[in-house]
């Protein structure tokens, strides 16, 4: 009986919807987080009768065909690249992008990754890095004895170096957009890196080309509805219950067959 493998697939297809639910609400508090959700299709369909087939000699046609489906698959799981709420944490090496920007970071394998975490430090060196260690593209050294470090929303790194009074400049930030954003791949660690799909990295200053401003001393949260994720949950649950109940009505049905006499 097709129906044990059709509603076999919808199970299948709302148990990966619970997992990329489950993986939004454990990611409500990662900075940058972007949700995801998850996306389906009918799959192939057993044509039985074709709509418009002829019924007789003189033209007369079957108004509507009569197709059996074959159930339902996940084919993709995109981020809703939203803006998430701004929360102000006061450190001057905390910065937010208001926009459609993403920050720049230079992996140890020579890739640049892209990341909307602004959560940033100085290594040994003085060296803007993640919280990884990977440094910010284009680099920023802040010399030891600087202080006041300025971080302006366009991107400009300031701060007063020794007993100076009057602030040196120590570098530009820049920011990447993409034509679609949705197309980067996720490689964990608030990290995403270019595809095909996303398009190549436009970078710019900020406060162009759309990529948004900065702002310091401020961290983007993740853009995740505590609400909205439960919602989906409980809808996702309930059609799992109906596939479910949709095998066992079929095995009653096998069942009460088999006994015929």
């Amino acid at each position: 009986m097709k129906a044990l493998y059709i509603a076999s697939t919808g199970m299948g297809a709302q148990e990966r919807n619970v997992e990329v639910i489950s993986n939004n609400i454990a990611n409500m508090r990662t900075t940058g987080f972007k949700r995801q959700r998850a996306e389906f299709q009918d799959l192939l369909y057993q044509q039985i009768t074709r709509a418009g087939a002829q019924t007789s000699d003189q033209g007369t046609m079957v108004p509507a065909g009569l197709e059996i489906g074959s159930g339902v698959r996940t084919v993709a799981t995109p981020r809703v690249m939203s803006q998430g709420n701004v929360n102000i944490t006061e450190r001057e090496l905390d910065l937010a992008i208001r926009g459609e920007g993403f920050f720049m970071i230079q992996l140890p394998d020579g890739r640049t990754a892209y990341t909307r975490d602004g959560s940033f430090e100085r290594d040994a060196d003085g060296t803007l890095v993640n919280s990884s260690g990977y440094a910010l593209e284009p680099g920023i050294t802040i010399p030891g004895n600087a202080r006041g470090v300025s971080i302006a929303p366009d991107g400009t790194v300031e701060a007063f170096i020794g007993t100076d009074t009057v602030p040196t400049q120590l570098g530009q930030l820049q920011l990447a957009r993409f034509v679609n954003k949705s197309g980067l791949e996720s490689m964990g660690d608030n990290l995403f890196l270019e595809t095909a799909a996303s398009g190549p990295a436009q970078v710019s200053v900020p406060n162009t080309d759309g990529t948004g401003d900065m702002l310091q001393g401020y961290l983007e949260m993740a853009n995740v509805n505590s609400v909205t994720e439960i919602a989906d949950l409980i809808a996702a649950q309930r059609a799992y219950e109906m596939n479910a109940r949709v095998i066992s009505g079929a095995d009653e049905m096998l069942r009460a067959t088999s006994q015929l006499r």
